[in-house]
C-alpha cells in the first residue's frame, strides 16, 4: 500500500514537472518566434519602407508561414509601428546617453556621437532613409512618444553649450545649430551614398573607409565652425 502511494506520488510529480517544462518550452518558442518576426520585419521595413512591404515578405524573411505571422501580429500597421518606434528610440537613446554624460566634455561628446553613428549606420545603412521617411510622415506622433525636447533641454550637453557661449568659446547661442551641424556631417553622406559613390567611382569598402576618416575630421570641422572669432 505504501509502495502504491509512493508510486502515485512519483507519477504526480513527474506529470507536474512535465507540464512545467512544456509551458516553459512553449513560452520560449513563443518568445523566439516573436523575436524572429521582429528581426525579419526590421530588415524588410528598413529596406523597402512601409508601402512597398508585404506581410508575406516578412514571413518569408523570418522563415515562417503567413498565418503564424498574423497570429503574433494582427496587422502590418501594428508590426510597423513597433519597428518604427524601436528603431527611432534606439537611435535617439544612443545620442541621449552621450548628451547626458556629465563627465565627458563638449568636444568628447562630438567625437562620440560622430563615431557611434558612423559605426551604427555602416552596419545598418538603411536606417537613415527609413527614419527620415517616418519623421517626415509622423513628426507629431514621434514627439508625443519620445521626450526629445526634454532630453535635450535638460541634458549635460545643453548646459555645457550654454556655458561655452557665456564664456565666449562658442559664438552661436542656439544649441540646435550645433546638433544640426554635427548630425548633418555624420548622417548626410550615408543618405547621399549612391550619388557620392557615383561621382568618385567608389565601391562600398572605399566609401566606408572615407566614413571612418570622418570620425577624426568631423570634430575638427565642428570646432572650427562653432568657435568664437
Amino acid at each position: 500500500m505504501v509502495k502504491s502511494k509512493n508510486t502515485l506520488y512519483i507519477c504526480f510529480v513527474e506529470s507536474y514537472l512535465r507540464k512545467i517544462v512544456k509551458r516553459k518550452e512553449e513560452k520560449e518558442l513563443s518568445t523566439t518566434t516573436e523575436e524572429k518576426i521582429k528581426i525579419a520585419a526590421r530588415l524588410v521595413f528598413h529596406k523597402k519602407g512601409y508601402s512597398a512591404t508585404r506581410t508575406r515578405d516578412i514571413a518569408e524573411e523570418a522563415g515562417i508561414n503567413l498565418a503564424l505571422l498574423n497570429y503574433y501580429f494582427r496587422s502590418k500597421e501594428k508590426l510597423f509601428d513597433i519597428i518604427m518606434f524601436e528603431t527611432i528610440f534606439d537611435f535617439m537613446q544612443n545620442m541621449a546617453r552621450v548628451l547626458n554624460d556629465e563627465k565627458s566634455s563638449l568636444e568628447k561628446k562630438v567625437e562620440l556621437i560622430a563615431s557611434n553613428y558612423i559605426d551604427l549606420i555602416t552596419k545598418e545603412p538603411n536606417i537613415p532613409i527609413f527614419m527620415l521617411s517616418e519623421i517626415r510622415n509622423n513628426a507629431e506622433g514621434l514627439l508625443e512618444k519620445l521626450p526629445l525636447k526634454q532630453s535635450l533641454m535638460n541634458s549635460a550637453f545643453f548646459k555645457q553649450h550654454q556655458k561655452a557661449v557665456a564664456d565666449g568659446k562658442i559664438i552661436e547661442p542656439n544649441p540646435l545649430h550645433f546638433l544640426m551641424n554635427l548630425l548633418g556631417l555624420t548622417i548626410f553622406p550615408f543618405i547621399g551614398k549612391p550619388l557620392l559613390q557615383g561621382i568618385r567611382g567608389l565601391n562600398d569598402k572605399q566609401f566606408n573607409n572615407m566614413m571612418q576618416e570622418r570620425k577624426k575630421l568631423i570634430p575638427v570641422w565642428i570646432k572650427a565652425m562653432m568657435k568664437a572669432k
